[in-house]
């Protein structure tokens, strides 16, 4: 739980507050999210961002780039792996045989796939690509610690969220799962700029967001009542106690939010179509990337969709490639390709960037357990929409899929991409909690494939 405020004289209120059911546990709740807010005032965005956002798709453990994006059909076999290649919408582009629905929107989508940072560290990639900087070491006694915000609380620092009352940055339908996926927040930011995190997966019968939920047996009209006590306390307060009064408008909006019907409904999957939902697949890939699409389009910037880890390299109790990659890349195929045709429909592509990669991909060659094991000399990351140059493929690898052949990109080339649709300059700075400016993405620069110029 997210400690608000850490003075002795801030209990009563942080108690009364738990009491009255709007501080859950785990995760940043709204009120905590409210709180933090509160406590930042003056803090709020720098720019608007004119109705943009981002949908990341995060794939935790790292695809293999031969079984997504990059196949290799005319390599051996301990390279070209157990999959074959498929032609796709666009002229001389293959992808793996397991991404039938993506090779039919490939005109829709641009792969670059020739991202290098030479790491097959799970906590330095991760890192990496999440916030642009790279990590700490998994053996480090820091492995755990965070050094640069993430993208997402990046945007929700400078840019906020499309519409006021919701959350700028969302994680569904949480941000577990192993292989060191650790590094999603605010940093020195500061914590209400951290992930609000759904914590329920949309396609289980009792999804619901727990954060959103009142506590057992607590009514609207008893949360009402229990609203007037607090306030009624907070009359008999020192006006002097700043922080008293920063909680008593976290406890105003935190109020308004949880009654809100227009926030509860952002969240509220079930209202879809039932034909929809199928569209984008019955299961947590394509739930989750439909709640993202209800999210961004009801004022959330940035929404990281992270469902399954993709470590499969048949060792240490991970699946095999072939195990792995039957269980989860058809299902995200299904999802990103659904969610990339309903953006378009609904007239949202043009503000909505979708970006799905891991911290890096895997061996070229395949190892004696029937896996891949880590590799960052090479990967792929895909885009989709935001009014960027779709349709093509942007740099190359080599035969067998083991280094760059063509233009390399850093992982800041692809924060810096973000950045840019997000309007927003890479090389600004953000001051850290010494005082010191630090570059959004000191040497990245945006793709100029994608965004052209």
């Amino acid at each position: 739980m997210l400690t608000v405020f850490g003075n002795s004289r801030d209990a009563v209120t942080r108690r009364s507050f738990v009491q009255a059911g709007l501080l859950g546990v785990g995760g940043l709740t709204l009120s905590d999210y409210l709180a933090v807010r509160a406590a930042m005032a003056g803090e709020g965005p720098t720019k608007k961002n004119h109705g943009k956002s981002v949908i990341l798709f995060w794939m935790s453990g790292g695809p293999g780039h031969m079984e997504t994006w990059d196949p290799k059909p005319d390599a051996v076999d301990q390279y070209r792996g157990p999959f074959g290649a498929i032609s796709t919408s666009v002229a001389g582009t293959q992808f793996c045989e397991l991404l039938p629905e993506q090779a039919k929107i490939a005109d829709k989508v641009s792969i670059v796939r020739s991202v290098c940072h030479k790491s097959g560290d799970h906590t330095k990639g991760n890192h990496w690509m999440l916030t642009g900087y790279e990590g700490p070491a998994f053996n480090a006694p820091d492995n755990r610690v965070q050094k640069r915000p993430a993208m997402g609380s990046v945007i929700s620092r400078l840019c906020g969220s499309n519409s006021r009352g919701m959350p700028a940055y969302v994680g569904v339908p949480h941000l577990r799962g192993g292989t060191d996926n650790l590094f999603h927040y605010a940093t020195y930011l500061g914590g209400g700029h951290d992930p609000f995190v759904v914590n329920s997966d949309p396609n289980k019968s009792n999804y619901k967001v727990q954060n959103l939920a009142l506590q057992g047996g607590l009514t609207l009209d008893r949360l009402e009542h229990r609203r007037e006590l607090l306030s009624t306390i907070d009359l008999h307060r020192s006006a002097a106690e700043q922080n008293a009064v920063d909680m008593n408008s976290h406890q105003q909006n935190a109020f308004e939010l949880l009654t809100s019907s227009r926030v509860r409904d952002a969240f509220d999957i079930s209202q879809e179509e039932d034909k929809l939902r199928d569209d984008y697949g019955r299961h947590t890939f394509g739930q989750s990337a439909l709640l993202a699409r209800r999210l961004v389009e009801s004022g959330v910037s940035f929404v990281t969709v992270n469902c399954e880890p993709w470590d499969h390299h048949g060792t240490a109790n991970r699946y095999k490639t072939e195990e792995g990659a039957n269980k989860l890349i058809p299902p995200f195929d299904v999802a990103l390709a659904a969610l990339v045709r309903d953006l378009e429909d609904r007239g949202l592509s043009e503000q909505t960037l979708v970006v799905a990669m891991g911290e890096f991909g895997r061996t070229p060659r395949m190892n004696s357990a029937a896996g891949r094991d880590h590799w960052g000399h090479t990967f792929s990351v895909l885009f989709a929409g935001g009014g960027m140059k779709m349709g093509q493929t942007i740099g190359s690898s080599t035969p067998r899929g083991e280094y760059v052949a063509d233009l390399p990109f850093d992982p800041q080339d692809i924060t810096a991409t973000v950045y840019h649709h997000m309007g927003l300059n890479a090389h600004q700075t953000l001051e850290n909690r010494a005082g010191r400016p630090i570059h959004l993405a000191e040497r990245g620069t945006p793709i100029t494939q994608l965004i052209g110029g």
